[in-house]
């Protein structure tokens, strides 16, 4: 789907739908093939499945593929045991959802992994395909709610961090110059940006001024030259360009080519109506943002503001 310039709203509700529509990642593990392509064919439909003959070959493919919604495994295979190789995930994966097959009563076993977390649920062969679906299912939906109340806290805590580090600077910076880099920081922390610029704006241009936060230390100032820093400005809207390769009046553009950010966010900290400065978020894959963090965007550039307001009363620029 392409992205242009758009309503922030918009772009975020885009994302849910084809969020919801993404098929979850399970694997399958048994050392008996035509198991393994029953099992195969039971879930492709609901899922994206991943194949293993072994717990071997199954932590192979953890390796590459990383974190699967679920696994089913095979109780019995030669080389590892079924409890032994989910075990190996836990410290990994731990709200990955782990299901046994067994054909034994392998009982000693099934408790201690069930008694320590290691798996889910255990179902008996031959199984009943209706049964084993439904507990997938509910597997599936325990491993969402997980990830949820973890992304959750996560936010929580950025969010957290992002708004007392705003406050922090303006108490602590000597100057408004040296106020721009920890909050550039901050935001680029928070929000898992590749980039970020903030950079003050005096008469609606740019001056030389500004903080700036990279990931990889490759970061260079460009803002300059991009359109949607004039637009932001202008405006005093925010500007976004979530997928840059997919829209023909920006992917063209020297800058994007050269600096291979894919997704940039511009937001223009105003106080008053009156522009005092842009911040720039910049990621090198296309990207965009959740409702609740673009709440979190609009009520961090009003702290900033404020907190440069103060600072540059207070402490002139040097």
């Amino acid at each position: 789907m392409d992205y242009a310039i758009s309503d922030l709203d918009a772009m975020s509700r885009q994302l849910t739908s084809l969020e919801r529509t993404k098929k979850a990642k399970m694997l399958v593990v048994d050392d008996e093939p035509d198991n393994l392509d029953l099992l195969y064919r039971t879930f492709r439909r609901d899922f994206q499945v991943l194949k293993a003959e072994s717990g071997v070959r199954a932590l192979e493919l953890l390796e590459s593929e990383g974190e699967v919604a679920v696994i089913i495994s095979d109780q019995r295979m030669p080389e590892m045991k079924g409890t032994e190789f989910l075990s190996r995930t836990v410290p990994q994966f731990p709200d990955t959802m782990r299901i046994i097959l067994t054909g034994f009563t392998d009982v000693e076993d099934l408790v201690e992994a069930i008694n320590s977390g290691q798996v889910y649920k255990y179902i008996t062969k031959p199984w009943d395909p209706n049964e084993l679906k439904a507990v997938v299912q509910r597997a599936a939906e325990t491993y969402d709610l997980l990830k949820q109340r973890t992304e959750e806290l996560r936010r929580s805590q950025s969010q957290t961090a992002l708004l007392s580090a705003i406050v922090r600077t303006a108490q602590e910076s000597a100057s408004l110059e040296e106020s721009l880099l920890p909050i550039a920081a901050a935001f680029g922390k928070s929000f898992q940006a590749d980039g970020c610029i903030l950079q003050l704006v005096e008469g609606k241009q740019l001056v030389a001024t500004q903080g700036k936060y990279s990931a990889n230390d490759a970061l260079e100032n460009w803002l300059e030259h991009d359109p949607l820093v004039q637009a932001a400005i202008a405006t005093q809207k925010t500007q976004a360009a979530v997928n840059i390769p997919s829209d023909p009046d920006l992917a063209a553009i020297e800058h994007y080519v050269t600096s291979g950010i894919q997704a940039h966010l511009l937001i223009p900290v105003t106080y008053r109506q009156e522009a005092l400065a842009v911040l720039s978020l910049q990621w090198c894959q296309p990207s965009t943002l959740r409702e609740d963090e673009l709440v979190l965007l609009h009520l961090s550039a009003q702290q900033v503001a404020l907190a440069l307001t103060c600072t540059r009363y207070y402490r002139p620029v040097t």
